[in-house]
């Protein structure tokens, strides 16, 4: 223990405030700062709890948080908790003991030698519907006059490239009008992608002729210059790059234009396109590392997600099969 703190100090209660005044220079939203209080001192009221004598919260020091006392404190701590919770509490410990470890309150960090779950990977979340991406983009191409400024050709682009080649929002807003390459038929985009990895995507005819038709309609609309190599791909009704904000609120209208906002999933508006483009890809057999090199996922389990729901969602439409139920019913209730 470090010679700067007297016993009074060394209190767990104290010490965390500590830890969230370090942590309050980063910036961290209020509902963050409140998580990481919450976990703290629920962790530490558990570990207060398996210590013998038990000490309230107020009255237990930091020599007191062992490895078998916070693998016991974290073992009922998950016992009602979601895998997620538990998770972020453990990251949250692992941050408090690293902080007295540098400033010289305790001589080790004792989290190693407690068990950590794995972070769930993120289920996909496609829009729903069989037939919803057709029904989105036959909608989009037709000019709607209601819009003061309607440009069909451009928010058909959008969707398509995110329909058709899986762009992720950051990744759509740093394309170029170069990033189109290659010859009449053999056409790629080439992205620059998450985490500094570039990819490149092959594109169709039918996004081929869309992106051809929106540069024809912006060089229209801006002249030749607005289409050169190093020119944003998708720009806004003022020839101006789009933005973060405003590229989300162009699939946002979309998806009203379409009457389709029911069958977008919470959460994920626009990124809901993307594993649309990854659903369908796993749905008609590529395999996780087609689906991997595609969509620049750092790693293959991300990609395997696509997989086990389509393998999922299969196993589930059999079932519901009218022929299969009424087989099973014919079996003796103990042999279904």
């Amino acid at each position: 223990m470090s010679l700067m703190h007297d016993k009074q100090d060394e209190s767990v209660s104290r010490l965390i405030e500590e830890f969230l005044t370090a942590r309050a220079t980063r910036k961290p939203s209020p509902h963050t700062l409140a998580a990481y209080r919450r976990d703290l001192r629920t962790v530490a009221t558990l570990a207060g709890e398996t210590v013998t004598p038990p000490l309230p919260l107020d009255d237990l020091t930091v020599e007191a948080l062992s490895p078998r006392v916070m693998r016991a404190a974290f073992a009922r701590f998950a016992a009602a908790r979601a895998v997620a919770s538990v998770h972020r509490a453990w990251s949250t410990w692992n941050s408090f003991f690293t902080f007295l470890v540098a400033e010289a309150v305790v001589p080790g960090n004792p989290m190693p030698a407690v068990g950590r779950p794995r972070t769930p990977l993120p289920q996909p979340k496609p829009l729903r519907g069989e037939d919803t991406p057709e029904e989105l983009l036959a909608a989009v191409a037709r000019e709607d006059g209601r819009q003061r400024d309607p440009w069909p050709q451009r928010d058909l682009a959008v969707l398509a490239l995110a329909l058709c080649a899986g762009l992720r929002l950051s990744e759509l807003l740093a394309l170029r009008v170069g990033s189109v390459v290659g010859r009449e038929g053999e056409r790629r985009v080439d992205v620059a992608g998450k985490g500094g990895r570039p990819r490149a995507v092959p594109i169709e005819v039918g996004l081929e002729r869309v992106l051809a038709e929106y540069l024809e309609s912006r060089r229209r609309r801006f002249g030749a210059r607005s289409v050169r190599p190093d020119s944003p791909l998708l720009v806004d009704r003022r020839g101006e790059a789009l933005r973060r904000g405003g590229l989300q609120y162009l699939v946002e209208s979309c998806y009203r234009r379409a009457g389709i906002g029911d069958r977008v999933p919470r959460g994920a508006r626009l990124h809901a396109l993307r594993h649309t483009f990854a659903t369908r890809l796993a749905e008609d057999g590529a395999s996780a590392a087609e689906i991997m090199r595609l969509l620049g996922h750092a790693s293959l389990a991300s990609s395997q997600t696509y997989i086990e729901v389509t393998a999922g969602q299969q196993r589930d439409a059999v079932r519901a099969n009218r022929t299969n139920r009424a087989l099973a019913a014919l079996l003796p209730a103990d042999e279904r």
